[in-house]
């Protein structure tokens, strides 16, 4: 069961739909400062129109995206930043590893590594995970992982 759904993730983050990218709140640990998040890929996702019309794969931008909202929910979760907004700072060592495809779910883990007043960085990591009544691999299947810097204004 998920600990928030979208309608409770847009009452904490500004981001509508078509640019949306995250669909649950699995957990959310404030104190070790990590959240992990769920993205349901659907083929009817916009971006699928023209990244590639013969073989559909969601931007790697989009996925970095994904992560820097789960971490924007896990940093405007806190009683001191509620009501304000979380900006991209920066983002570092971002590697693409598998493609992520119509019908995919992504989980998506982010752990803040530092937060202030103002600002902090974040590792994140995009998982593929299988699909229903496929056996789960013996490594996670990695879409992404990258160091992410958010800004709070």
């Amino acid at each position: 069961m998920a600990l928030m759904d979208r309608t409770q993730i847009i009452e904490i983050i500004p981001h509508r739909d078509p640019f949306l990218l995250i669909d649950e709140i699995e957990s959310m640990d404030e104190e070790k400062g990590e959240i992990t998040a769920i993205k349901y890929v659907k083929e009817t996702e916009y971006y699928f129109e023209g990244h590639f019309p013969e073989k559909k794969v969601m931007p790697g931008v989009l996925i970095v995206e994904a992560l820097a909202q789960a971490g924007a929910v896990a940093i405007l979760s806190r009683e001191k930043f509620k009501g304000k907004l979380a900006f991209f700072g920066g983002i570092k060592n971002a590697k693409f590893r598998n493609q992520v495809t119509p019908g995919d779910t992504l989980k998506l883990q982010v752990t803040m590594e530092k937060l202030g007043s103002r600002a902090g960085t974040a590792k994140g990591t995009a998982i593929i995970l299988p699909k229903n009544g496929e056996p789960k691999p013996e490594k996670p299947i990695i879409a992404c992982q990258c160091d992410i810097m958010f800004v709070i204004g």
